[in-house]
């Protein structure tokens, strides 16, 4: 925790379980009364120097007895109306609590005037005037004497016109308004906590600032809007906090902020305030990402769990290494498996606690924008995945926020997700479609993050998913389709997309929904306009293209529609090909473990897919390890085999050899625009051999928007078949093998074509290398 920078200090004695994230609250020793240095400190009387003037009595101006009791039991929503200086008969009244204190004195301009101990940490004194005394606290404990701006003389810190877009649900920069915000307030410096808590009796900010009992701190409601707001003077960085909340029932829970930019690391769950002070070096990059459409430029994904890339490394050690290695491969974005704050590693990201704070596992925001920067000033885009679709039940974090299903629908049968022991949140309720909504633009904006991979998208559309007869409840129109998710959908790339211009959208959408990838104002033959998604995951190429390759080649004659059906819908929405870590965890295997033979077969089939998958329309996704075929499952506990690219555990190209493949994909793939440029228009494909199930064969053209066309040809029998025939268009008069995954160099066998291919009267006569994909271009 960084140094306090004010002039403020809390009691040097400590409270057990100061700086946790949940520790019991208090001090254990009442202070003794201590006074400042020759001053008289004396009941009821002014004091200037040793002299000390009589005051007349005056009637008490202690606070009332029901406010006494709610302020103390944490239920009062407005303690500014009671606490701070307030006009009276005879002047103004001025009331404190500060628990544990020995005594309170107000500093006005060179003088003191001592408080009234009016029991339970109340002090109050009546002040005479017509105008609102200027004062600073003194508060005196055993070993400290503090001097401090009082909360409770000031004036709300958050505007009308945040309050009323909060209202409307339309606060697009929710960030700036909740949360804490370091800030000068009326000449105060201090930090500003607010939190939408509707169903609250009260809130407090506990911290390790005020030894987590938030007796002294009580939060002010700001009407309709259910926000709660404090200004605590002499808070700043690095403090840790959270908020205690009365419940309708009167108990007290104490919550992380939804809003917190920065958490303290897990197992611990406090919130810590903070303030970026990461200058960007990436102009170049964000003024040139959006010049071209994504769906028509080149776009070849590397998926990163960035805990385990390389276990250990902070977000500024990946940034001395990640870009580096991915431009090495040629690889034009990396896609980070879930950065916001999560308590358990072994979830992947994918429960967050933390949706506004990049995990501090590996340093702070400001580190994560490092590393983003780093990227970006290699020429390498970000992807991020995004998971609005569920939360965790953690009692600290989201769940019954406020005593109250709040975040997650108030209909337990919606509120539960069925597959996974969390909660759905209610996307009909303005508020948690704003956080959300809010939260997509803050990683694009706040962290520069290139595009957001949307998760589990499916599970958000249908009122029904997984869910039997019985357990679900149509909508509106009796239909299936949850109406709230699709409003929100759209309302969160409508929204992005026109205030982060080059960003992308990705769904991981595993239906057939109609429009995942069309624009929200256009309406599809389900009546509903589109998702407004820049870009969808194929899940059905995935699972066909790899049920093919698992078979032995005998068999796939059997299952050869398999490989060729994505064709039927490759241009209903604009896809990507995810080889991503759901497919190589959980008993699935690696990529090259799927594939059926000897050692020397499988990686062949491995690179063979490969080529297949970076020919075939649509952009590519590949999980790390992958790239140089490691035949273990991945393991978040120790990350990718590192040590199979190692020479000295084996001298052949085996696994070096399928990440130099990678390496060429990729820089044949950018170069040649025939294989990205019309990725979505079914004139950039035509089929040479599509029904040759005997031959386990498939040859494509791929064509830019020239017209100029590359050839694709996948041998999927560990045969090679000699003078094999394509028909080829005529204009072309000879054929340069460009890539060819059989390269003795990748580890295969070296069967091939040196010089170029010429056609005669009964057109092109290829040989095609065993297991291999070969990619032709006019020579």
């Amino acid at each position: 925790m960084t140094p306090r920078s004010s002039s403020e200090s809390t009691p040097k004695k400590s409270a057990k379980g100061v700086g946790k994230g949940s520790p019991k609250a208090g001090p254990k020793k009442v202070p003794k009364a201590k006074a400042a240095k020759g001053v008289a400190e004396v009941p009821g009387q002014v004091g200037r120097g040793d002299e000390a003037v009589p005051v007349p009595a005056a009637p008490s101006v202690a606070p009332g007895p029901d406010d006494r009791w709610r302020l103390l039991a944490g239920m009062h929503h407005d303690p500014h109306g009671v606490l701070g200086a307030h006009p009276v008969e005879g002047g103004f009244a001025v009331r404190v609590l500060r628990p544990y204190a020995l005594g309170v004195s107000l500093l006005i301009g060179g003088e003191r005037v001592s408080l009234d101990d009016n029991g339970d940490g109340f002090f109050s004194a009546l002040v005479p005037g017509t105008q609102a005394p200027d004062y600073r606290l003194v508060i005196s404990y055993q070993d400290a004497e503090i001097k401090t701006a009082d909360p409770y003389r000031l004036l709300p810190a958050l505007g009308e016109f945040d309050l009323h877009l909060i209202g409307e649900g339309r606060h697009e920069q929710l960030w700036h308004a909740l949360g804490a915000r370091p800030m000068t307030h009326q000449g105060v410096t201090g930090t500003r906590f607010t939190v939408w808590a509707p169903n609250a009796r009260g809130v407090r900010v506990i911290g390790a600032f005020n030894y987590w009992d938030g007796a002294a701190h009580p939060m002010r409601s700001l009407g309709a809007t259910g926000v709660w707001e404090l200004f605590v003077p002499d808070i700043g960085e690095g403090e840790l906090y959270k908020f205690e909340i009365a419940r309708p029932d009167g108990s007290l829970t104490q919550r992380s902020d939804p809003m917190a930019r920065h958490t303290e690391v897990p197992p611990a769950n406090a919130s810590v305030v903070h303030t970026s002070r990461h200058e960007w070096r990436d102009q170049e990059w964000v003024a040139r990402r959006g010049q071209q459409p994504v769906h028509a430029s080149p776009f070849s994904v590397y998926e990163v769990h960035l805990a385990s890339w390389r276990p250990g490394l902070t977000y500024r050690q990946l940034a001395d290494q990640l870009p580096s290695y991915v431009n090495d491969l040629g690889f034009t974005h990396v896609e980070l498996m879930p950065v916001a704050e999560h308590p358990f590693g072994g979830s992947w990201g994918y429960q967050v606690t933390g949706f506004y704070a990049p995990t501090s596992r590996m340093g702070s925001p400001d580190d994560f924008k490092y590393l983003i920067d780093a990227l970006h000033r290699a020429g390498i885009g970000v992807l991020m995945d995004w998971v609005p679709a569920h939360f965790p039940r953690d009692d600290w974090a989201l769940a019954e926020f406020d005593g109250r299903p709040l975040y997650e629908h108030e209909d337990p049968s919606r509120a539960a997700h069925p597959d996974w022991g969390t909660l759905e949140f209610d996307y009909g309720r303005k508020e948690v479609r704003n956080f959300l909504v809010a939260n997509a633009v803050y990683w694009c904006e706040e962290f520069h993050i290139d595009g957001l991979r949307v998760d589990a998208v499916a599970s958000m559309l249908y009122l029904d998913y997984s869910r039997e007869h019985g357990q679900w409840t149509p909508n509106e129109h009796g239909g299936r389709e949850n109406l709230d998710a699709v409003a929100f959908l759209q309302e969160m790339n409508a929204t992005v997309y026109r205030r982060v211009p080059g960003v992308v959208t990705i769904a991981e959408e595993s239906t057939a929904w109609d429009g995942v990838t069309r624009p929200t104002h256009l309406v599809g033959a389900g009546g509903f306009g589109g998702l407004g998604f820049g870009l969808k995951w194929n899940m059905g190429w995935m699972h066909d293209s790899l049920g093919y390759v698992a078979h032995e080649p005998v068999h796939r004659k059997y299952h050869h529609h398999e490989m060729t059906f994505s064709m039927v819908y490759a241009y209903s929405e604009n896809y990507v090909l995810p080889i991503s870590h759901d497919e190589v965890v959980h008993g699935k295997q690696a990529l090259v473990s799927k594939m059926p033979g000897d050692w020397w077969q499988q990686r062949a089939n491995h690179r063979a897919y490969l080529g297949f998958m970076w020919a075939h329309p649509g952009k590519q996704l590949l999980f790390m390890g992958q790239e140089f075929a490691q035949g273990a499952e991945w393991s978040e506990a120790h990350g990718p085999d590192w040590w199979l690219l190692d020479p000295s555990y084996s001298a052949e190209p085996d696994h070096r050899g399928v990440r130099d493949l990678v390496r060429d994909l990729n820089a044949v793939y950018r170069a040649e625009p025939a294989l990205w440029q019309r990725d979505t228009d079914p004139a950039g494909f035509s089929w040479v051999v599509g029904d040759a199930a005997e031959d386990n064969v498939f040859a494509f053209l791929r064509l830019d928007a020239e017209g100029q066309p590359l050839l694709a040809v996948s041998n999927f029998s560990p045969v090679v078949r000699y003078e094999y025939p394509l028909t080829v268009p005529e204009e072309v008069t000879a054929w340069q093998e460009v890539l060819n995954t059989d390269a003795e160099r990748y580890g295969g066998s070296g069967v091939a074509h040196p010089a170029p291919v010429k056609p005669d009267a009964a057109g092109l006569r290829v040989t095609l290398p065993p297991l291999a994909t070969v990619w032709f271009r006019p020579a």
